[in-house]
């Protein structure tokens, strides 16, 4: 039984981190994500949602729970449901942040909800992120988390939603696990529904390993960026609709709008189904 109120006693919960915008992480991003970028070096811009590479949580092994996080109870309510996935979020760009900055992200636990959905209770966690450069306020981020329980089996799975059938750009993306334990790396993720496959599978249930949301995301702005070299983006909002596995390509796919001031992206498995769907807002 979830003690909703015990949970909601998270809200306002803060906490802290710096980091430093080290070239070689950028360096190894770019070549996690197939680009060929010069080397970087500093002052240049780190590029859109690059920043989860930064300021991650660094728990002690002996503080990870059982699925590869860091155990539930710290700066994060402690649901007591089996599945976390990154659901989506919203990020302004008001400043830049650059290689070789020295960077503070405050965040802040904004809210925590519960909703009845067709598998059971669903918990909605609100996190909100602030980074800091030197010359001020340079991101902001809400990042929603769901937390639901594992399907009862055999039990009918919402049905797919047709991704849309007019992309005027599209690349295929082969996720291989190789790809996935870069990226958890990079991140310093251990959820090991992204690396390990006999917990995915055995223990989560899924066919396979699942492709990070962030990830999916991150490919969208590199389809925009290697498709509009020297766009600035001001704002994105991405919303994850199906998972994504490493047993099948996807595509990542945009259609800027006729106006050039947004860019709809979005991502579909192999069968043309919605995954991932996202606004980028030029600036």
């Amino acid at each position: 039984m979830l003690d909703l109120e015990h949970l909601r006693s998270w809200t306002d919960r803060r906490e802290e981190a710096e980091d430093v915008v080290a070239a070689s992480r950028v360096a190894a991003l770019a070549a996690t994500l197939d680009r060929d970028d010069p080397a970087p070096a500093p002052g240049d811009p780190l590029p859109p949602l690059w920043h989860w590479m930064f300021c991650v949580p660094a728990a002690r092994q002996s503080a990870l729970g059982p699925d590869g996080h860091p155990a539930r109870g710290g700066f994060l309510p402690p649901v007591p449901l089996p599945r976390r996935m990154w659901a989506g979020g919203r990020l302004g760009f008001p400043g830049m942040l650059r290689v070789g900055d020295r960077v503070r992200r405050e965040s802040r636990v904004v809210s925590v909800d519960q909703k009845r959905g067709r598998t059971g209770d669903l918990v909605f966690v609100l996190v909100r992120h602030e980074f800091h450069g030197p010359t001020g306020l340079a991101l902001t981020e809400e990042h929603d988390i769901v937390y639901r329980d594992l399907p009862v089996p055999g039990a009918p799975g919402p049905a797919p939603v047709p991704a849309p059938p007019d992309a005027e750009w599209e690349r295929t993306v082969v996720p291989d696990d190789v790809l996935l334990f870069r990226y958890s790396a990079l991140t310093f993720n251990g959820h090991r529904i992204h690396y390990d496959r006999r917990h995915a599978t055995m223990a989560e249930g899924y066919p396979g390993l699942i492709v990070h949301g962030p990830l999916i995301a991150t490919l969208l702005v590199d389809l925009l960026r290697r498709e509009r070299p020297g766009a600035r983006i001001a704002a994105f909002e991405f919303r994850a609709v199906k998972p994504l596995f490493d047993i099948a390509p996807f595509a990542v796919c945009g259609r800027p709008a006729e106006d050039g001031g947004t860019v709809r992206l979005w991502a579909a498995d192999g069968a043309g189904h919605l995954a991932l769907e996202a606004t980028a807002t030029l600036a």
